[in-house]
């Protein structure tokens, strides 16, 4: 709990966590461990155990740029970031598991992930790969924080559990003119909205429903003046789908939809497609060993099924390695009605659910080590 609440109090944001990364190292090094930071200097890896199979157990370590309006005793200290997605709690967990596996005589080896920039684009997680520290790896797992299960119980299900997540920005340029003469130009401002609204339509009819893409557009701007058209405009969102295969389908549709929308009018667009994360697809044999971890760990009316949302998550990139499951941790207070959300200024949990995520991890490196 002193781990968490002191991460909580100063969050750092991706690629920054260089406070965060210290005080990891520090706990191992007094463990009798050898963490080694990452190349860019902040996350880090440790391995425990001298031979045999090789487990990773993965955590994220960044925040979100968001105030913390919590009164509590353990609020932010750093104006304008707070750990607003659990990404504390994962961290405490990995490092408590880690702690205590290290006490015991293991039929095998288990990795530490504790990787940053995970709220970024491109996230930590290649960068992770890149420097090749799943190679070896036999299965990885982690959790995520549910504000919507209950503190003892964990959601998991076979399969896609998170969307895929993309960042879309549609800039378009014309020669600009008077709100009076739009038919001497190119109307700037009604070229974006016809892109605002018809990219989404479009795509809607040329992709399978069931792979449940979305775009959602986050920022529109163009202009100063009320009767000048301006000679640019930037559209900005976010895209998520749920299927793998639309996925990777989507930028090359995105483009050719925009340019046939803005064609009739003359504009210029320029498409940036920013790949996010794929979905995450959770192993079919590493879920059911998560799966009988939990029962063994907690019992069996502490797993429940859940489902796949539209939530990105770049713990996604190591399951095209390495076969492995991310489950969710249940974090809502029991009996409580509070309604909470991550990335909401006032996201908090209940701190049982730390040690709910310690015994499940043990559990599960143990048995994916051949164990249990």
């Amino acid at each position: 709990m002193a781990v968490r609440r002191d991460l909580h109090r100063h969050p750092e944001l991706g690629r920054q966590e260089r406070r965060t990364t210290a005080v990891l190292a520090d706990h191992l090094i007094a463990a009798g461990l050898a963490p080694k930071v990452l190349a860019g200097g902040t996350g880090l890896v440790c391995d425990i155990g001298a031979e045999g199979p090789l487990v990773a157990l993965r955590a994220d370590i960044d925040a979100l740029p968001l105030q913390d309006e919590k009164d509590v005793a353990y609020r932010s200290t750093v104006d304008g970031v707070c750990h607003a997605c659990g990404h504390d709690v994962h961290t405490t967990v990995v490092l408590g598991a880690g702690l205590a596996l290290a006490q015991r005589d293991l039929p095998g080896r288990v990795r530490l992930v504790f990787q940053h920039a995970e709220e970024q684009m491109p996230g930590g997680a290649l960068d992770v790969l890149a420097e090749g520290h799943l190679e070896g790896v036999s299965a990885i797992f982690g959790l995520h924080c549910d504000p919507s299960l209950e503190v003892g119980r964990i959601g998991l299900s076979s399969g896609p559990i998170t969307a895929a997540a993309d960042a879309v920005e549609v800039r378009l340029t014309g020669p600009g003119g008077h709100t009076s003469r739009p038919h001497n130009t190119v109307d700037l401002v009604h070229v974006l909205a016809t892109v605002a609204t018809g990219l989404p339509d479009a795509l809607s009819r040329l992709v399978d429903p069931r792979a449940g893409l979305c775009l959602v557009w986050g920022r529109i701007s163009a202009g100063n003046a009320r009767n000048a058209i301006p000679r640019e405009g930037v559209l900005a969102g976010t895209l998520r789908v749920l299927d793998k295969n639309a996925w990777q389908q989507a930028p090359e549709l995105v483009e050719r939809l925009v340019n046939g929308l803005v064609a009739p009018y003359g504009a210029r667009a320029v498409v940036s497609y920013e790949r996010g994360v794929p979905p995450v697809v959770n192993d079919p044999g590493a879920t059911l060993l998560l799966g009988a971890a939990v029962t063994r760990a907690l019992g069996p009316s502490a797993l429940v099924p859940t489902v796949q949302s539209l939530g990105g998550e770049d713990f996604a990139w190591y399951l095209d390695h390495v076969p492995g499951a991310m489950a969710r941790l249940g974090v809502r207070p029991p009996g409580s009605e509070r309604s909470m959300d991550l990335h909401q200024p006032t996201f908090d949990v209940d701190e049982g659910a730390l040690q709910v995520g310690v015994d499940v991890l043990v559990a599960a490196a143990l048995a994916a080590m051949g164990a249990a």
